[in-house]
């Protein structure tokens, strides 16, 4: 995020930004905050706004780890995932696939870090793992059915669009003018 908020102050430098990441749902109007950006938010009559980004779910698992024809897949979840299955959808279908987690951890980062080092199978964002899969370092089972993922950039409607919002925005519209996941990991590779 900090790459992001530096490249976003060189190319607007009447633009000054304090990033706050939280894994909580901020009262921005409370709170004081501009914009905030969501994933799949619910409805809120305070707040507009558009996606920027879309996203999907792969299932996916290090390279010495095959998907078996049958049996309970060691699994890396976030938080207190209590799914007991995951439905992917591969070439032959849709299938079910049995799940036990071997490991419970809160960021999506360190998931993909613990799959890489085969803890077991997890479910990621296409965005996050693409950059993996090119390069071998982990291979997808297949697309978590149902699993669309917007990012959405959020202000209360109360405020007029003000400069510091309209620039953000332009921002976010001209680093992923169609919004599509090889954006985002195309993004990340230029500026992480």
């Amino acid at each position: 995020m900090g790459r992001l908020a530096a490249e976003i102050a060189r190319r607007h430098p009447d633009v000054r930004l304090v990033v706050t990441t939280d894994d909580r749902a901020v009262d921005m109007i409370e709170e004081g905050y501009d914009v905030v950006i969501r994933v799949n938010p619910a409805p809120d009559e305070a707040l507009v706004g558009r996606p920027f980004l879309h996203d999907r779910l792969v299932m996916v698992a290090a390279p010495d780890m095959a998907l078996p024809a049958t049996g309970v897949v060691p699994a890396v979840v976030r938080g207190e995932d209590s799914t007991s299955s995951w439905t992917i959808d591969t070439a032959a279908g849709e299938r079910a696939i049995p799940i036990v987690p071997v490991l419970r951890l809160s960021s999506l980062a360190i998931i993909r870090d613990a799959v890489r080092l085969g803890a077991g199978a997890a479910r990621l964002p296409l965005s996050l793992v693409s950059r993996d899969m090119a390069r071998g370092r982990l291979v997808p089972w297949g697309d978590v059915a149902s699993s669309n993922i917007a990012l959405w950039a959020l202000y209360p409607t109360r405020r007029l669009l003000n400069a510091r919002v309209s620039a953000f925005l332009a921002f976010l519209r001209q680093s992923f003018p169609n919004g599509t996941p090889e954006e985002l990991a195309a993004y990340l590779d230029d500026h992480c």
